[in-house]
């Protein structure tokens, strides 16, 4: 274990925004993540856990201690039903993941490719992307009790996932150290069934149909680099973190009214693109109501704004801070819920300021 003193956060974060952490731990194998979290504990400081930084918002004042976890290692266990447990320690890179799954031939997390991050995140997130999440495949999650100091195995039903979310998100209770998923073995006819319409059109197949595994994960990487979703040193519309905003889920009686005010306000041949979900709710597109509410792509003159490829993404230009960054989301929240009267709210974690 490394233990190194006032670091920038903003190095660590896909944002670029952060500011010190006086004492930071950086962690590369399991034991050595279980014993920092422990003395960051006995410290009674608030604690930063840190890796991939790709969803986080970290305040300008930075932390008291931060613990990096750059853990590394990957087991495989053959299933008797024919599937791989496939189990990585939290430090993996998500996208090297699946690009080892593909490579392999291992069909469920393939539509996930070239999101940043690591393996520890993805639980934590629920991460999805493209008709897949992987509060699908994933069998058992690792993960340190903070309260009682114990190593516990989670089964998907106790971490609690939910759409972009989970029992870890925005709490401190317990830390990701390993993640084990099963994924099924490709036979021939390739990919999990494409359920995501853009994608679909992409590889030119119908919904519901499969596709090559190397297929998919190339036509998302290309319509993720389209929308600036890929991290590129050389593209500015990059250094974000990802999507800022979840899509809202909105009850029928909800959706009844977006759609009533929507067709007064634009005219009965448009309407806001919904997605009917298993227990009646309708989930509505975030990036649609944003634009529809004037804020376009490339929106905003300062250090911070939209990018010029997606309209969920609020990037910093150069030079920001958080607090310019959270103000000038703030205010495309505001506008949307004065257009529509519906609240959108942040994915990425806060972490030393609130939304």
């Amino acid at each position: 274990m490394e233990k190194l003193t006032d670091i920038p956060l903003a190095e660590l974060t896909t944002l670029r925004l952060g500011g010190p952490a006086r004492t930071l731990l950086r962690t590369t194998t399991r034991q050595e993540l279980i014993d920092a979290v422990r003395e960051a504990d006995r410290s009674g400081e608030k604690t930063l856990i840190i890796a991939g930084g790709s969803n986080l918002v970290v305040a300008d004042e930075g932390v008291p201690w931060a613990i990096q976890v750059a853990t590394r290692g990957i087991e495989r266990t053959e299933l008797a039903d024919g599937r791989v447990a496939v189990t990585a320690e939290a430090g993996e890179d998500w996208d090297a993941f699946v690009t080892a799954a593909v490579a392999d031939g291992l069909v469920g997390v393939e539509c996930l490719a070239g999101i940043p991050g690591t393996v520890g995140a993805t639980p934590i997130q629920n991460v999805g992307a493209y008709g897949q999440e992987v509060a699908e495949t994933i069998t058992e999650v690792l993960a340190l009790e903070r309260a009682s100091g114990e190593v516990r195995a989670l089964t998907p039903e106790q971490c609690g996932f939910s759409y972009r979310s989970s029992r870890f998100k925005r709490t401190e209770t317990h830390v990701v150290l390993a993640v084990t998923f099963a994924l099924a073995r490709d036979d021939g006819r390739g990919s999990a069934p494409i359920r995501y319409a853009e994608l679909a059109r992409k590889l030119g197949v119908e919904l519901g149909e499969r596709a090559p595994l190397a297929a998919v994960r190339e036509a998302v990487l290309e319509l993720r680099r389209g929308k600036g979703m890929v991290l590129d040193p050389d593209d500015p519309d990059t250094r974000s973190a990802g999507s800022f905003f979840t899509n809202p889920i909105l009850g029928p009686d909800e959706a009844e009214r977006l759609a009533r005010l929507v067709a007064e306000r634009f005219g009965d041949d448009v309407s806001p693109p919904f997605w009917p979900q298993s227990d009646g709710r309708v989930k509505v597109s975030a990036a649609w109501l944003i634009e529809r509410a004037g804020f376009h792509r490339g929106y905003g003159d300062g250090r911070v704004g939209l990018s010029s490829k997606h309209t969920l993404a609020v990037i910093n230009r150069g030079g920001a801070t958080t607090a310019e960054l959270v103000a000038f989301a703030r205010s495309i929240a505001a506008g949307v819920y004065e257009a529509f009267g519906v609240e959108l709210m942040p994915e990425p974690v806060f972490y030393g300021h609130s939304w």
